[in-house]
């Protein structure tokens, strides 16, 4: 089985170039200033039609968190041209689908249909664009709806409120530390007004990107946008985003996380890390590569290896990083106990873990093996036009090129060993990170 395994990913690997050559990446400018991205694909008939707003939670203005989210729902409403919910319904009827997502940097829309209605995708977003309508009706109900969203998500699961108060603890003056779906007593007080000026601030020709993927012609994407995005005026102008910066950190935070709902209890460290910058992405690449070594990579991970195989101290190991911020992220990792070993001694064998890995240095063989794997799922990555479209999207979003979305696999696969180690030195500061207990009440568990 494990010869079989190698065999196919190594055959499955034969195809990273064809696959990547399919998809030939076209991108110009709109007078407006809109930008436009076009990647080719075509093994199908279809088409991803998306729009990417570089606004997010992180861009509101103080006190008026969730309005950036809120928006997103407003504009599956009614326009000046078109019916409350005319827009998906069309989709739909044409066999599509349609979704948009916020995060703190941006906020996007798409929708993936067969190729021949792009136009009609075109008509109805550059519509709403400019010409969306919000009525107080509308925007009280869907604040109701936003805020049932929260209750739902956030405030029915203790993994999410608590993961609220480790991102509010790690950020100390920046607005990643302020939830994307708002916080509610803030959320209670929005205004329709409030989103009127999100709207009228952010969603303009200049502050968005247009990403269509999959089986086109830049051709005639290029005159299909000049028809519809082409003539909408900015009705704003915006400067290089400006954000509150964090202070240097001096201490180490720690929280303490207690919900009767927990039925087990483990243990987080969140610290700040370097996200990817454009020209510079080699230390996020590194750290890309440590979240892997060290946690991300099951039981073969070094935290996984050691607490769960070895020791057989936890039943549950992970690390997490994602550099894809248009300001400095974070780097978590995760520990789950067993049930006879207290939160205390599976913190101190977490620092010792770290201690030893910084001490000993990267085992070859196991990186080599990381970046193999990486280059499978790259392949499998790609394997849509909806997933090459938002690859585009989030990167450019955050402040990188096209050239860096491009250049990234290799980057990876050319990190040394004494990058990542460096990384981790630079990384594992307890003045950087915030470490987490989770558990039940004093009393009720461990």
């Amino acid at each position: 089985m494990i010869a079989f395994r190698s065999f196919y990913l190594i055959f499955i690997l034969s195809f990273v170039v064809p696959l990547e050559a399919l998809s030939k990446v076209t991108s110009f400018s709109l007078e407006n200033g809109m930008k436009i991205i076009v990647v080719e694909d075509h093994r199908a008939p279809v088409v991803t039609h998306m729009v990417w707003y570089k606004a997010g939670a992180a861009d509101e203005n103080s006190g008026k968190s969730g309005i950036a989210h809120l928006l997103e729902h407003l504009l599956f409403k009614e326009t000046e041209n078109v019916k409350n919910g005319e827009f998906s319904q069309t989709v739909a009827a044409l066999g599509g689908t349609d979704n948009a997502f916020t995060s703190h940097d941006y906020t996007a829309y798409y929708q993936r249909v067969s190729k021949q209605y792009l136009d009609l995708m075109m008509y109805y977003e550059s519509d709403r664009m400019r010409n969306l309508k919000i009525s107080e009706l509308d925007f009280s109900t869907e604040v109701k709806v936003v805020i049932e969203e929260r209750s739902q998500r956030t405030d029915s699961n203790p993994g999410a409120l608590f993961n609220e108060q480790n991102m509010g603890s790690l950020y100390l003056n920046h607005p990643y530390g302020v939830p994307v779906v708002g916080w509610r007593h803030e959320l209670e007080g929005l205004g329709r007004e409030d989103a009127i000026d999100f709207y009228k601030t952010f969603y303009s020709p200049n502050n968005a990107i247009l990403i269509v993927s999959g089986d086109v012609d830049p051709k005639d994407v290029q005159i299909l946008a000049k028809n519809f995005y082409g003539p909408l005026e900015n009705i704003t102008y915006l400067d290089v985003r400006k954000r509150p910066t964090e202070p240097p950190p001096i201490a180490e935070r720690r929280l303490i996380f207690e919900d009767e709902r927990i039925s087990q209890p483990y243990i987080t460290r969140t610290y700040l890390a370097a996200e990817r910058n454009p020209g510079q992405q080699r230390e996020a690449a590194a750290l890309t590569l440590l979240a892997d070594l060290i946690g991300s990579d099951g039981i073969q991970s070094i935290l996984g290896k050691s607490l769960q195989l070895d020791n057989k101290k936890a039943i549950y190991t992970n690390a997490y990083y994602n550099g894809l911020s248009y300001d400095a992220t974070n780097f978590s990792l995760i520990v789950v106990p067993d049930r006879e070993v207290t939160l205390l001694e599976i913190e101190t064998e977490l620092d010792k873990i770290i201690d030893t890995f910084i001490l000993n240095g990267i085992d070859d063989g196991h990186l080599e093996r990381i970046k193999f794997q990486y280059k499978a799922h790259q392949i499998y990555s790609l394997d849509s036009s909806y997933s090459r479209a938002r690859r585009f999207g989030v990167a450019l979003t955050s402040g990188l090129t096209i050239e860096d979305v491009l250049a990234w696999p290799e980057v990876i696969q050319d990190i040394k060993p004494s990058e990542i180690l460096a990384a981790a030195i630079s990384l594992f500061k307890k003045e950087s990170s915030v470490t987490g207990w989770i558990r039940k009440p004093v009393g009720e568990s461990k």
